[in-house]
């Protein structure tokens, strides 16, 4: 069996991995100690994030012919891939976060909803808030001008005096 045939099957694995995914980010993994890659890969698994160490010249060969070619430029030395097929930020935004207890660590490249974006754009990509925030902050906003009438009016009824402003508390003066 020829050495080809032995790594197809890898290929078709990362191939199929990447396949329908939201976002994919390449991780230069160099130097991380066992505990902060044990952690980053348990937060990663935890927001359905894939989160694999493949061979460069194996990656590029299941990136060859997809939105993720602009990523061979990047394989070379130690990489990883993150895929994530749910949030397109997830993945950078677990990474982003890792970066700071893990500074040998760093993301490389990544192509989110088929667009490529380069090691700032990344960094860029991860600052941007989940969709549960981002949503939770638009209910807010549109919640916000009701709530503060509702506050006005309250606050309005509440210097009143009791009797002010009833017809039967004012005597008639004839």
């Amino acid at each position: 069996m020829a050495k080809v045939e032995l790594k197809q099957p890898i290929v078709d694995e990362i191939s199929a991995n990447v396949k329908d995914a939201q976002s994919v980010v390449l991780v230069n993994y160099l130097g991380i100690n066992v505990a902060g890659d044990t952690s980053l890969r348990k937060e990663l698994r935890e927001s359905g994030v894939v989160y694999k160490v493949y061979k460069n010249t194996l990656m590029k060969r299941a990136f060859q012919g997809t939105d993720l070619e602009p990523l061979c430029e990047h394989l070379f030395g130690a990489n990883a891939i993150a895929v994530s097929k749910d949030d397109p930020v997830a993945a950078a935004r677990i990474i982003k976060k890792h970066l700071k207890n893990n500074p040998t660590i760093s993301m490389v490249a990544a192509v989110a909803e088929g667009k490529y974006y380069d090691a700032a754009g990344v960094t860029a990509l991860a600052d941007i808030p989940s969709r549960d925030e981002l949503l939770g902050r638009l209910l807010g906003s549109i919640q916000s001008p009701i709530t503060n009438f509702a506050r006005v009016l309250k606050q309005i009824a509440e210097k009143q005096p009791e009797g002010e402003g009833t017809a039967e508390a004012a005597p008639a003066e004839a």
